[in-house]
Formats: structure tokens, C-alpha cells, sequence
């Protein structure tokens, strides 16, 4: 067997071991044969996964590469397959935190609900044998917690308190007209998620404590494994704090120039007031992404795949999950290459006073950062580019220190090229800014320097101006997740890095769309190995 064709079988080998573990993410890759399925996660199989997954990285550090690409490839399989093996071994998600479990089972039934590219008979016969997979699965998870951080049961309390309506949108939607037993299977899953709600209240609650942060020794090995990030936690705590600061003097000069004097504080609640109507919404978005796009391809920053983005009223059935807006990319093995932006407006007859600070959220001058983030150049233009790929490796292995590092450098790169119409844009776009620079002091503080939660919230609600129901929402999201909202931020300056080094090599032939180009053939793969491919590491 060639080189080639043995490390080719060595990355199906992976796949294969990360589909069996996560059926549901397989599912939202395209990959149909598992849609029928939830995951088996006890300590037994997670054992076994363990054990098999370091068999498999010790054939794959064993086994010769047939040049730089495929010995980038294997990189970042490697570094995958050891912060997994770290993540179980050590964080021990499935043990410590509930939503582990509610969110495997309402997500398997949500992409159900949401794909188009399968026929909706099979998404019916799938979701009729992952509901009534629920019990069992949520019973093996009350077998396997204990010791949960409070700060986990708590939001997962939330989860399940919403869980509810998805099961019964389910049963609306992609009810299978041959099954007898459906509608009972639907009840018998309502009640195993009350019943799971219950035991979080009445056990794990009375049990919990708030030993939420990992620590820097776990905190360093995600960003090592996880990001291939040569920086450690203390380096990165001191960026933060450095880039607050910046970002918040370039806030106050952006503020001057629209209103002398008035803190930008003050300058953004007042352009706030000006927002589409409810009816407006959906095509107010669907304009800032045809210009961006228009933008892009006009001024030639970087090649655009094909696929079409749709921007759409969110369904109602899925208005419970998607209170605000959301993108659906393509799986990454899907056939199908079309992305979904969805918009949810006020409901109709809502109260004038909570119409009014729904609509404030979708600012006329904040649409712009928003569209170019999730559509062109960002997100979606990345996952097409990525879902064209001949590697397998570069279509599904990706940290979002690449990823969402991406979507906030173009929100950067494109004022640079003069894509913002006016000053208040500008604001909207630091302020966005100023909230991710911010996720890294919280991100770094909450997990290694023993930062509270109520101190994380009081910052959110003190430097980024949130009230304190969506300052709790995120910080509960960052103890849950480690080292990811840093990664907005770090991976923007990383890119900006990447580029003033290609830059300088490439002389008077420097491009940026070439950059750009060849930047996103990794697909989503760590900075630091793209740099590798680039000739440009250290």
C-alpha cells in the first residue's frame, strides 16, 4: 500500500471512530447513514472510545506522510485526537455538565428539523428513532454525572425548560404516517426530558459546586492541542487587557466624530433607535449581504465558491431556538452547498415597549458587520470553500480559533477596503470589537485566575453595556466553554500576523485576494499550520 493510500485510510479510520462517538455531527456534515442515531456515552463506551482513539494516534504517529500536505493533515488530526482524549479523560464534559446530554439530544433532533438536503421522509423515519432513543440515552446520563458545577446545571435547567417545544415541533413536523407508536414515543421523550430536568433540580443541584474552571495546565494544553497556539494563558490575559484598552480609545475617537463630547456609550444607545420595522427586518439583512457580497467580488478580495446563501424569516417552529438570528451552513460531505441566514422579527401583536427593544438589537448600522460576518466574506464563503475540498481533513477538522478568527479579521479587513458606508458603522463595528477583546480577559480569568461569575457579568455589563440577563447568558456559556471565546479575537490577530508575514515575503507580487485564497485552502485548520504550509514559520 502506498504512503498516500495508508494515510488516507488512517483519516477514514478517524471519522469513522468520531462519527460512532457524535452521530449527530455526522448528521450536520451530510452524512446520512447515522442520522437515525444518538450517541452511546457512558463511562463503558467513552472507555472504549478512549482506548480505541489511542490506538489509532499511536498508528498515525507511526505512520509516514507523502509530503508537506499531507504531513500538515496529519498535524492536526494528531492534535484533534489528543485534546479529544484530553477533553474525556481529564474535563470529563460527560460526567461534570448536563447539557452534555440535553444538548446531544435536542441538537440530533433540531438538525433533523432544519436540513434540506435529505428527503423529508428520511428525516422523519430518523427523528421517530432518535426520539425514541431519548429515554434510554438521558438515563444513562443521570447513571453517569455527579459532581456538576452549579453554574452547569443551572443553564442546563434552562435547556430543558426549552427542550420541550422542540419535541413537540418534531412531532408536528416530521411525524412518519406508518409509525403507531410515534406520538407515544414523542410523549414518553417529554417526559424523560422532565423527568432528567427534575433530577437536576432535586439531586445535582443540592450536590453542585462551583468548580467550573479547568485550570491553567488544562487551559494551556487546549490552547496548545486545540488551537496551536504557542502563547499560554498569563500571555493571553495580558493581550486582552492590552486590547480592551485599545479598542476602547478607539471607541471614544470613533464617538468624537459623530458626537463630540458624548461618550460612545451614549452615541450607540442613541443609534440604536434607528432599526428596521419587523416587516423591514428580513430584507434589511438579505440587502447587507447581497452588498457585501457584491462588495467582495467587485473589488476582488477573495474568490467566491458557489453556493447560494438564503436569507429568510426564521420558520416558526424553530422560533424558540433562534430568538434572534442564526446561520445553517452545508454539512461538510452534504451534496448540497446552500447556507441559511435566519431572521427572527417581533411576533406580530407584541407589546409596542418589547417590540421596540427587540428591534433595537438590529440596528441599521450594526447590519452591515453582521452580514459580512456570517455571510460574505466570512462564514459562509469559508464553509463553501472548505466543503469543496478534495482533503477530508480540511472539510471537517477545524478549531474556531480559525473559524470565528476568520469572521472577525474580515470584519476588520473590510473597513479597511472602504466597505462601511459612514462613521456609525465604524462605531457598531468597534463595539464588536470591544466584546470580543473582552471574551478574552473573561475567557482567561474565569478558567486559570479565579475569576468569579458574578465579576464576569458585572464586567460584560459595565464595559459592553448588556443587560444582565444576556451578560449571565454569555458568561455561562464561557464556563462551560473553555478557551473558544478568546478565539475570536486571538484568531484575528493571528491572521493579521499571517498576513504582514506573507506580505513581506511576497514583496511587490503580494495580492490580498491571493492571501486570502490561500489562506482558506486549510480550510479551517489551526493559523500556525497554515503558516507551515505557507513557508513561513518560524
Amino acid at each position: 500500500m502506498s504512503t498516500t493510500a495508508a494515510f488516507a485510510d488512517l483519516v477514514d479510520s478517524y471519522l469513522d471512530l468520531r462519527w460512532n462517538l457524535d452521530p449527530v455531527a455526522a448528521s450536520a456534515a451530510g452524512l446520512t447513514a447515522y442520522d437515525h442515531r444518538l450517541g452511546a456515552h457512558g463511562e463503558d463506551e467513552i472507555q472504549r472510545y478512549v482506548a480505541a482513539l489511542k490506538s489509532l494516534t499511536g498508528a498515525m504517529e507511526e505512520a509516514e506522510s507523502d509530503g508537506l500536505e499531507d504531513e500538515i493533515d496529519r498535524t492536526a488530526l494528531l492534535d484533534q485526537a489528543r485534546f479529544t482524549i484530553h477533553w474525556l479523560e481529564r474535563e470529563r464534559a460527560h460526567v461534570r455538565n448536563p447539557t452534555f446530554w440535553t444538548s446531544h439530544v435536542l441538537e440530533g433532533l433540531y438538525q433533523l428539523l432544519v436540513l434540506q438536503d435529505r428527503p423529508w421522509e428520511h428525516r422523519a423515519r430518523a427523528a421517530a428513532s432518535r426520539v425514541r432513543a431519548v429515554p434510554g440515552y438521558l438515563q444513562q446520563g443521570k447513571a453517569t454525572l455527579s459532581e456538576c458545577p452549579c453554574v452547569f446545571v443551572e443553564t442546563c435547567l434552562d435547556v430543558v425548560a426549552r427542550g420541550g417545544s422542540l419535541i413537540g415541533e418534531i412531532r408536528r413536523e416530521l411525524a412518519p404516517p406508518d409509525d403507531e407508536t410515534f406520538l407515544e414515543d414523542c410523549d414518553a421523550a417529554t417526559s424523560a426530558l422532565h423527568e432528567f430536568g427534575a433530577y437536576l433540580r432535586e439531586e445535582l443541584l443540592n450536590e453542585g459546586n462551583n468548580d467550573f474552571a479547568i485550570g491553567e495546565q488544562a487551559f494551556n494544553f487546549r490552547l496548545h492541542y486545540q488551537h496551536a497556539l504557542r502563547n499560554t494563558a498569563p500571555e493571553l490575559w495580558r493581550y486582552g487587557l492590552a486590547l480592551v484598552e485599545e479598542v476602547e480609545a478607539e471607541l471614544a475617537q470613533a464617538a468624537e466624530r459623530i458626537d463630540p463630547g458624548v461618550p460612545w456609550q451614549d452615541v450607540a444607545d442613541r443609534l440604536r433607535s434607528e432599526h428596521p420595522s419587523g416587516s423591514e427586518l428580513v430584507g434589511a439583512y438579505a440587502h447587507q449581504m447581497d452588498r457585501a457580497r457584491r462588495f467582495v467580488e467587485e473589488r476582488g478580495i477573495v474568490s467566491i465558491p458557489e453556493g447560494p446563501l438564503h436569507v429568510i424569516a426564521t420558520p416558526a417552529f424553530l422560533r424558540p431556538l433562534i430568538p434572534f438570528a442564526a446561520y445553517h451552513p452545508p454539512g461538510a460531505f452534504s451534496p448540497d452547498r446552500t447556507g441559511w441566514f435566519y431572521v427572527t422579527p417581533p411576533e406580530p401583536g407584541i407589546d409596542p415597549h418589547h417590540e421596540e427593544r427587540v428591534l433595537r438589537d438590529h440596528c441599521v448600522y450594526d447590519l452591515a458587520s453582521t452580514a459580512l460576518h456570517e455571510g460574505y466574506p466570512g462564514h459562509h464563503l469559508q464553509f463553501l470553500t472548505a466543503q469543496r475540498h478534495e482533503r477530508a481533513v480540511r472539510r471537517v477538522v477545524d478549531t474556531p480559533l480559525t473559524v470565528e478568527g476568520w469572521a472577525l479579521y474580515c470584519e476588520e479587513m473590510m473597513a479597511e477596503e472602504g466597505f462601511y458606508s459612514g462613521p456609525e458603522e465604524l462605531l457598531f463595528q468597534k463595539i464588536a470589537l470591544l466584546w470580543r477583546a473582552l471574551r478574552v480577559v473573561l475567557d482567561v480569568g474565569l478558567h486559570t485566575r479565579g475569576m468569579g461569575f458574578e465579576e464576569a457579568v458585572a464586567q460584560m455589563m459595565e464595559r459592553v453595556q448588556v443587560d444582565r440577563s444576556h451578560a449571565e447568558a454569555e458568561v455561562r456559556r464561557y464556563c462551560a466553554e473553555p478557551a473558544y471565546q478568546l478565539c475570536y479575537a486571538v484568531g484575528r490577530r493571528e491572521i493579521r500576523s499571517l498576513r504582514e508575514a506573507y506580505r513581506a515575503a511576497q514583496g511587490a507580487d503580494y495580492s490580498l485576494r491571493a492571501f486570502h485564497d490561500t489562506l482558506l485552502s486549510y480550510g479551517g485548520l489551526p493559523v500556525t499550520l497554515a503558516r507551515w504550509g505557507m513557508g513561513l514559520d518560524d
